[in-house]
């Protein structure tokens, strides 16, 4: 399983940022970190293999999920002037299904590095104690 590690690669600088990025920049808006953990591919291609064919099979042990999951495509949409690719992710049936998970329950709804809510970011309060 791999792991996202800080400077393990480029593309995952930020994998640490919970802040505001103004508007007119690249990702503008609230960012938190919603949940961190080893992942692997569930399948034998590569990821990006999986991504070029619009689909992408991996086994989570995050903090907030835990199992496999399917990312598949569900089209592109046009956003102004670029496209983008909408995703859908599906939990498998296995043993980490649990029917009594609620997504909306109030404890998924904080990060997993500082303990605040989206608007507590926007607000730039301190984070939580733990």
């Amino acid at each position: 399983m791999g792991t996202i590690r800080r400077g393990a690669a480029e593309r995952l600088e930020y994998a640490n940022f919970e802040g505001v990025i103004p508007e007119g920049q690249y990702g503008a808006g609230t960012v938190m970190v919603w949940d961190t953990g080893p992942y692997g591919s569930a399948d034998r291609m590569s990821m990006d293999e999986q991504v070029l064919r619009g689909k992408i099979d991996v086994r989570l042990r995050g903090r907030k999920l835990r199992g496999g999951f399917t990312l598949i495509t569900t089209g592109q949409r046009s956003t102004g002037r670029r496209q983008t690719k909408n995703w859908l992710l599906i939990k498998h049936r296995d043993e980490h299904t649990d029917p009594s998970w609620n997504i909306d329950a109030p404890a998924l709804s904080r990060s997993v590095l500082t303990g605040r809510t989206l608007r507590q970011i926007a607000e730039g309060r301190p984070p939580r104690r733990r």
